[in-house]
């Protein structure tokens, strides 16, 4: 191995699999060995009984349907409202210097400290829940986005100025198309943000969602139930980045050979 060295694809899949592989062997040799107690960390096999108990005879298809909706509902919304806002930070100094402070300090701000709040004004439906993703995606979305494209190479800037091109079409010709692809991954990491974000919103004032599952199950201590939830949503956002990546490089193939 050698720093920064590519790594074919292949066996960047077979790195990846086989660190499932000894993860689940460790579970199991602690579980199955009677190192750890089932009361404290169920098995793998049990885990996958109650998986399937869940999902057969409990409806947890449907909790599972209900936080997906969630969490890409305040995604969608924060960040159809974060791109033009960012980039506007980005592009044009003024608007960074009004905005920056507030965004700077809101993106500290654990948006679990205002589920209190939230429950105040929105009750403990659906708005609570997409307004938690909203707040927790959108502050750091703008100001990630406002960093990209304030970066953008001042030598294009410079040739599309000497080529003719005005502000509106400079932001529309360079500014966005140079930044799209480290726009684009911002945004897959910001929904991977999200998804802790709705269990937090499901564990309080919820009636379906896979945060309230995890919930009912602590109350019954049964940590299978609770591994599964847990691994379902770890597959779901797995599932998601695979796809956001995938996504990226037919939008953006000449963004891939530079890595």
């Amino acid at each position: 191995m050698k720093p920064l060295t590519p790594v074919a694809p292949g066996a960047r899949l077979l790195l990846g699999i086989a660190f499932f592989i000894v993860f689940v062997a460790v579970w199991s040799f602690a579980t199955f060995g009677g190192f750890v107690s089932k009361t404290f960390l169920a098995d793998p096999a049990s885990m996958v009984r109650s998986g399937w108990v869940l999902l057969a005879t409990q409806g947890f298809g449907w909790d599972i349907g209900w936080t997906v909706w969630r969490v890409f509902g305040g995604f969608v919304i924060a960040a159809v409202l974060a791109l033009p806002l960012g980039i506007a930070m980005g592009a044009y100094k003024p608007v960074e210097a009004f905005f920056e402070p507030f965004v700077s300090f809101a993106r500290y701000l654990p948006a679990s400290a205002f589920i209190p709040l939230l429950i105040l004004w929105a009750g403990i439906g659906e708005a609570q829940k997409l307004s938690l993703i909203f707040i927790g995606s959108f502050f750091q979305l703008v100001l990630m986005i406002a960093v990209i494209v304030g970066n953008t190479r001042r030598d294009l800037v410079e040739a599309a100025y000497t080529l003719g091109v005005r502000d509106r079409g400079l932001i529309r010709r360079v500014l966005i198309p140079g930044a799209a692809p480290e726009i684009a991954e911002v945004l897959r990491m910001v929904l991977g943000w999200a998804w802790t974000y709705v269990i937090v919103a499901e564990l309080i004032g919820a009636s379906s969602g896979i945060g309230h599952m995890i919930t009912d199950s602590q109350a019954l201590l049964a940590t299978d139930q609770i591994i599964f939830g847990i691994i379902v949503i770890g597959l779901i956002g797995l599932a998601s980045d695979l796809l956001f990546k995938w996504t990226n490089r037919r939008l953006f193939p000449w963004a891939a050979l530079g890595r």
